[in-house]
């Protein structure tokens, strides 16, 4: 087969990979394992977003369990990238006894990381068998490569282009390698690796072979190694848990002077920069001196100075980079803010920056995206979720350009920038023995996803403006945001001053003088807003202690009537024409009230309300009195929705233990116990289904289930969601608003 042969066959290939991805059917049916030996071939954009959409229903280990879920998954990965007509097609794949699809994906926001990183995931490199602690980027031969360090003991380079190991691995630590860095010496391109065994080593990466013998002098592990040019001749430095800093003279292969010592208890990172004509070191650690970032002269091997951390002691990453043409430090650690310095005055510069996610970040590498220079950053969200976390920031501004999110269920545990084929990537290392490289930049598949809130959503209900029906949602980003619940447009954003900003844990809607409003809890208020406009028209002050449900009705005597509950126990009434209260708080409850709904029973507004103290109770609107005693049987309550079953006026509520409980509010009775949640059930909306009255009930399980309240069971199989559901509304032609995660999708019936 000559040239011309052989390259109409790769196209061939390249076809017939193309066609298969794009095919519907095939990512559905086909086994996991075969559609992912394909998934890295993708080349037109039909295939690109595909794989795509795999990758991020592959997020989800439920897509295993059978096809049927598979496409329940796969059309709401689809509807989160913007593509409509994909999401569609896959939820019209028949899958043989498998369940006819009877709810649809409308659209779906598409604001997470998991988005961006399924998006911009070029490859993963696998091989290493331990956690990979370490990673650089060089050129090897003209071509972009990966150096890794890792628990096995082994250091591996990696082809980025054609994503395959170069040589054997690496071998001559004793035990980890925790540290790696790379440069040229002598014309050749080397990596200088650090680790457990408290050995600094240097390996030509050409022949794949270790230079000299191990370099020695460490009293602790080797956890963080940089290279620069001092003097024209290369260096590596060095830092060990012990705190002390060591210079190496790459070409004599030996130690340059005495160690550096006298700065943190434990050394965590290692960068050097060139400031004004001399290279300076610049090492991070702990240290209760206020010597966390320490600064020292390469050439002279002294201390320049620390860099003033404040009351933060303890730095874990740092890096360096030339902005506006000044060298610049960056440093972060436990408290997930980046810091700034100009490395020439040793000034902060402006405030450190927190990122939307991160909470803590223990890596730092720059990098140039699109001209400018961008500042990647690893961490986790907090010690109570520690999904890992990616951002890049503008180092001028402190802004966050980009956040590609918990996109893995491993810890991140280094981080490096290079280019492959033109385009800028970070390598990730995780603890999962697995090499990420993930494109930065905008990503360019042709799906047109529409951003969400960035934290999770907390609340949804609906309202119609100007004839055109919307969702409106809200959650602990502390705004609410109205949706076109045709398109999925975003129709208006409120959102609180920034200083004043907190989770808005409930939402409900109502007309007043004619317009649309959104009451929003936030804190001990519940804010106001035009669902039009995202204005604020007003306020409800009168909660000692953070509101959690709100609902509305309507009385003889006022249009509308807001009824808000929380933490102080209290159930409260409020005039909306004059944002005043009616009569004295309602009392009765033992615990926070959790959940609210309203309902009307022998033409009496009613409020039901449910909460801690494991009881449901009914309030007399009008009376402003409790209706009988309390009833009794339940668990946490932590939704409420009211419905009639048959003639009967019923509460449906949903537990913290999973259960779904039917209340008969005439008899004043427990009237049914639903199970088949496997966690805390945090919404319920009730509808009707070909005329029998049904409640869709959403919970931590990240699923939404039915149930037939008649019969007293579930109907159909449960619709499953990527993240925890905390919210569920019914629309006016019958679909769902579903929030989870930060997420939110409309759902139409089939």
């Amino acid at each position: 087969m000559n040239g011309t042969e052989r390259f109409a066959a790769v196209l061939a290939e390249a076809a017939e990979v193309d066609a298969r991805l794009s095919d519907p059917a095939f990512l559905v049916r086909e086994a996991p394992e075969d559609v992912h030996a394909l998934l890295d071939q993708a080349v037109s954009p039909a295939a690109r977003l595909a794989a795509a959409v795999y990758r991020l229903s592959d997020q989800d280990p439920r897509r295993d369990a059978s096809p049927h879920r598979r496409r329940d998954l796969l059309a709401l990965a689809a509807a989160r990238f913007g593509d409509r007509e994909l999401s569609r097609r896959i939820s019209d794949v028949p899958v043989a006894g498998g369940p006819d699809v009877r709810w649809v994906v409308d659209w779906a926001t598409g604001s997470g990381g998991r988005l961006h990183r399924a998006d911009r995931s070029l490859h993963t490199l696998t091989g290493h068998t331990g956690e990979v602690a370490a990673v650089a980027a060089t050129v090897l031969g003209g071509r972009a490569v990966a150096v890794t360090g890792s628990a096995d003991g082994t250091v591996r380079i990696w082809d980025l282009a054609t994503r395959r190991q170069v040589g054997a691995p690496l071998t001559g630590h004793r035990s980890g390698v925790t540290a790696v860095a790379a440069c040229l010496v002598d014309g050749r391109a080397v990596a200088v690796t650090g680790g457990q065994d408290r050995t600094v080593q240097v390996w030509d990466l050409a022949d794949g072979r270790r230079v000299g013998e191990p370099l020695t002098g460490h009293s602790g592990a080797a956890c963080a190694v940089a290279t620069a040019m001092v003097d024209g001749r290369p260096v590596a430095v060095s830092g060990d848990r012990d705190g002390v800093v060591r210079v190496w003279d790459l070409a004599a292969h030996a130690l340059l002077g005495e160690p550096l010592t006298g700065s943190q208890g434990a050394v965590t990172g290692v960068a050097t920069a060139v400031v004004e004509g001399r290279t300076v070191a610049v090492t991070t650690g702990w240290d209760e001196k206020e010597r966390a970032v320490q600064v020292w002269d390469l050439a002279t091997r002294r201390p320049v100075g620390p860099l003033d951390t404040g009351e933060d002691r303890e730095a874990r990453a740092v890096a360096t980079a030339v902005v506006e043409g000044r060298p610049i430090a960056l440093t972060a650690g436990s408290d997930g803010k980046l810091r700034r310095w100009d490395l020439a005055s040793r000034e902060p510069m402006k405030e450190a920056r927190t990122g939307p996610q991160q909470q803590s970040v223990s890596v730092i590498a720059t990098t140039l995206v699109e001209g400018r220079t961008a500042v990647v950053t690893a961490g986790w969200l907090d010690e109570c979720d520690p999904s890992p976390t990616l951002e890049v920031w503008d180092p001028a501004t402190g802004e966050v350009l980009d956040d590609l999110g918990h996109g893995a269920d491993s810890t991140i545990l280094a981080v490096a920038t290079t280019e492959v084929d033109g385009r800028p990537v970070v390598l990730v290392t995780f603890e999962d023995m697995t090499v990420e490289v993930v494109g930065l930049g905008p990503g360019d598949l042709s799906g047109s996803p529409v951003a969400g809130h960035r934290q999770p959503v907390r609340a949804a209900a609906t309202a119609v403006a100007e004839g055109r029906p919307m969702a409106v949602t809200s959650g602990d980003d502390g705004a609410v945001r109205a949706w076109d619940l045709d398109t999925g447009a975003v129709v208006s954003t409120g959102r609180l001053l920034a200083e004043h900003t907190r989770p808005m844990k409930a939402l409900a809607t109502a007309e007043l003088d004619g317009r649309p409003v959104a009451l929003t809890a936030c804190d001990t208020l519940v804010h106001l807003w035009d669902t039009a406009t995202g204005r604020q028209v007003g306020a409800l002050q009168g909660h000692t202690l953070p509101v959690t449900a709100v609902a509305v009705t309507t009385s003889e005597k006022r249009p509308v009537v807001a009824v808000t509950c929380g933490w102080d126990k209290a159930v409260r009434l409020w005039d909306l024409t004059t944002q005043q209260p009616l009569g004295k708080p309602l009392t009765g409850h033992t615990g926070w009230v959790w959940a609210v709904a309203t309902t009307v029973v022998d033409d009496r507004p009613l409020a039901v309300t449910t909460g801690k103290d494991e009881t449901v109770r009914i309030w007399d609107l009008a009376a402003g009195e409790p209706v009988g005693e309390p009833l009794a049987g339940g668990d946490w309550g932590l939704s409420v929705a009211a419905a009639v079953v048959g003639d009967r006026p019923v509460a449906v509520t949903g537990c913290h233990d999973g259960t779904v409980r039917m209340w008969d509010l005439a008899a004043r009775r427990l009237d049914g116990l639903l199970t088949g949640h496997t966690g805390p059930v945090r919404a319920v909306a009730v509808t009707a289904f070909e005329g029998r009255p049904v409640a869709a009930t959403g919970g931590d399980d990240a699923t939404v289930r039915f149930w037939d309240l008649p019969a007293g069971r579930q109907m159909g199989p449960e619709l499953l969601f990527p993240s925890e559901v905390r919210a569920v509304t019914v629309t006016p032609s019958g679909g769902l608003v579903v929030g989870f995660g930060q997420e939110v999708a409309a759902l139409a019936r089939r």
